[in-house]
């Protein structure tokens, strides 16, 4: 999903223009970033909490060359979902579990049945009926 169909989704929802509803989402995404830089952490109550952690230099391998390269330092940012986001994700992984047992209950199932045939397979059977 693009920031632009959040707005469109945000917009229908509420009935505010899409215009003054882009503008909000971007000054939402817009603190949330200046809050990273500034405390390097943000929570989001019942979402999650975004948080600014330095990655220490290391060791790596260029795929191409297979030359060793050294990774300086760098901040990263981190996201560990609220408890409502990992409890919906979690129901989610359980329905296409269900739904991939059942596509395979179905595929055993149509295996199992015994071919329907045709008068074009049986020339006999069209003459017995008759």
């Amino acid at each position: 999903m693009t920031k632009k169909e959040i707005v469109k989704t945000i917009s229908d929802k509420i009935g505010m223009t899409q215009l003054k509803t882009k503008e909000i989402v971007q000054n939402t995404f817009q603190a949330i970033v200046d809050t990273l830089v500034e405390e390097r952490r943000i929570e989001l109550r019942n979402f999650g909490v975004f948080e600014v952690k330095q990655r220490a230099a290391r060791k790596a391998r260029n795929p191409r060359t297979g030359q060793r390269v050294d990774v300086p330092q760098k901040f990263v940012v981190t996201f560990k979902p609220g408890k409502q986001m990992e409890e919906r994700v979690r129901q989610l992984e359980e329905a296409e579990e269900a739904r991939l047992a059942q596509e395979i209950a179905n595929a055993a199932e149509h295996a199992n049945a015994p071919a329907k045939s045709s008068p074009k397979d049986n020339p006999d059977r069209d003459q017995r009926s008759n």
